[in-house]
């Protein structure tokens, strides 16, 4: 069993969901999963993530959707300094762009969060400026609620990315 999964089982619950908190940013996850201990394994624990993922309330959604900061940026509503250095990681590839690249990127974002309340959120990693802003312009054009569902599956690929980078770490 990978040491860093091995130990979190078995640590305190309440240490135990603030530790893996990051990964997610939703307090409602990372307490779920805390109790859904122990897992077994690195795929057991990935699996567990997205059924509890997918169970969970738009509320729960959002809290995750605001540990993010908008592509471009390094502050966020409500995040840890872990979730933050991992989000300047995944995204490198699009911050490496020219400026106007960056400023298309900046109105884009605003007026997603005009249309749909909240930040975009999209699993930047590895992905160019000009990439994330054609995936930006595509989901302009979905409904609220085809958004929100597209907007939960980005936040559980990130979550994934998360969880691998976690037990990799410690």
């Amino acid at each position: 069993m990978n040491p860093v999964l091995a130990r979190w089982n078995s640590i305190d619950p309440t240490l135990a969901a603030e530790e893996i908190l990051p990964c997610c940013g939703s307090r409602a996850w990372a307490a779920e999963l805390t109790a859904r201990r122990p897992i077994a394994d690195e795929d057991h624990l990935l699996i567990t993530s997205d059924a509890v993922w997918v169970s969970l309330p738009e509320a729960a959604w959002q809290e995750a959707f605001d540990s993010h900061p908008r592509i471009g940026q390094q502050k966020a509503k409500a995040a840890t300094e872990t979730s933050l250095t991992w989000s300047a990681t995944e995204q490198g590839t699009a911050m490496s762009a020219d400026d106007a690249a960056k400023l298309a990127l900046a109105e884009g974002n605003k007026l997603y969060e005009e249309k749909f309340g909240r930040i975009f959120i999209v699993c930047a990693s590895g992905r160019s400026a000009g990439e994330i802003l054609a995936i930006l312009e595509a989901r302009m054009k979905n409904d609220a609620v085809t958004e929100l569902h597209e907007a939960a599956e980005q936040q559980r690929q990130i979550t994934q990315l998360r969880l691998q980078r976690w037990l990799e770490e410690k």
